[in-house]
């Protein structure tokens, strides 16, 4: 059964608005805002980390909570704005929280983190800029990979898998995207691979026919796309609309179940690294998928896995320690290796370096009749 105060979060997320933030520990609860984009440009991949965090914390407190106490989650609102999205973060800091959840975004996260690390309360994040793990913040933590993890791993397919000479970027002008970018073309640089289009595009684009007429004039070997969902999706459909015939190469938002599906079919032939995929060759991953898809009623992306992810970091973390206390979390977090066997929603072995940054087995995948599949296994970077 829910708590109260979840199942309002859950009416409220339903209704497509936040729930508020007024609510506080009890000696049989513990508070974990999350704070999340549910309207606005960054919405498909909020809702899908939502969604995983609630599949999460509907599972921890049936069995009893984490310690005992259930976990109250309210959910607010960004509205894909980082100026929203600090508000928010002030507003449940105010009532204390032992841990927070979120944003996705990587501008709302670098603009929050300062709040959440001033105030010493942990913020597991879902955003990918490689700047936010690069800031000595101790209480800034990722489920996912940022960007200086995976764009080696996307550099060496292109190189070696494509055997590209040139490549062209189209990315967008966000924090998420010129972090992005600036890594992938050091990347580049480093493999003597030429950047022969280097395309900025705007959140929340709507029109990609000029961007698509400057990307096929360069002529390049590969095509590499760093945008989010909905934009990635217009770009595949303008792309396959001109007959864009170099590779097209991404991470793991330009592979993911959201964007083949509004694609409509323009997806099918795109490659690249997944960090995170419920098409992962994992029988835990594979049975997360399914009761997710049970519950919500639509196929999990990466974000849900994050946001999965996120709730049973924080679990085995406090029941390590044996206590709720924000600044031992960060301490015991970092340099953290936590194996299904320890806590199977951990769902795959990970580590937490002393930045923050996860790691873990990734993948090489490729669009398939409208389905990603996975065709190689990556090993985690320090083994």
């Amino acid at each position: 059964m829910l708590r109260s105060g979840l199942y309002v979060s859950l009416v409220a997320a339903a209704l497509g608005v936040a729930s508020p933030a007024f609510a506080q520990s009890t000696p049989t609860s513990v508070y974990i805002p999350a704070i999340l984009e549910l309207s606005g440009p960054g919405a498909v991949s909020g809702t899908n980390f939502r969604d995983g965090m609630l599949l999460a914390i509907d599972e921890i407190n049936a069995k009893g909570g984490i310690l005992g106490r259930k976990i109250d989650t309210p959910l607010l609102d960004t509205q894909s704005d980082a100026s929203i999205s600090r508000a928010q973060v002030q507003k449940v800091l105010d009532n204390k929280p032992y841990v927070i959840l979120g944003p996705v975004f990587s501008g709302s996260v670098l603009v929050d983190m300062a709040l959440t690390q001033k105030a010493e309360i942990p913020e597991i994040v879902g955003g990918e800029a490689a700047a936010i793990t690069q800031k000595n913040n101790p209480y800034v933590f990722r489920t996912s990979f940022g960007q200086q993890f995976s764009m080696p791993k996307i550099a060496n397919y292109i190189r070696d898998g494509i055997k590209a000479k040139t490549v062209a970027v189209l990315w967008v002008n966000n924090d998420f995207g010129k972090g992005g970018r600036d890594n992938f073309i050091k990347e580049m640089a480093s493999r003597n691979i030429k950047v022969v289009a280097d395309v900025s595009t705007e959140s929340g684009q709507a029109d990609f026919s000029a961007d698509v007429v400057k990307i096929k004039a360069a002529n390049a070997d590969a095509i590499f796309v760093y945008t989010n969902e909905e934009e990635s999706a217009r770009f595949l459909r303008e792309a396959k609309k001109q007959g864009i015939k170099s590779p097209l190469i991404g991470e793991t938002t330009l592979l993911g179940q959201k964007v083949i599906d509004l694609a409509e079919g323009a997806a099918d032939g795109v490659r690249g690294h997944v960090g995170l995929t419920v098409d992962a060759p994992n029988p835990a991953v594979k049975e997360f998928a399914e009761r997710f898809k049970k519950r919500f009623n639509y196929v999990c992306d990466h974000n849900g896995i994050k946001g999965y992810l996120a709730v049973y970091f924080i679990k085995y973390v406090t029941e390590k320690m044996g206590k709720f206390d924000s600044k031992a979390f960060a301490q015991t977090a970092h340099g953290l290796t936590i194996t299904p066997k320890q806590e199977p929603g951990i769902l795959m072995e990970a580590t937490w370096d002393q930045n923050g940054d996860i790691d873990r087995e990734s993948f090489l995948g490729e669009v398939v009749n409208g389905k990603q599949k996975i065709v190689e296994t990556l090993p985690k970077l320090g083994k």
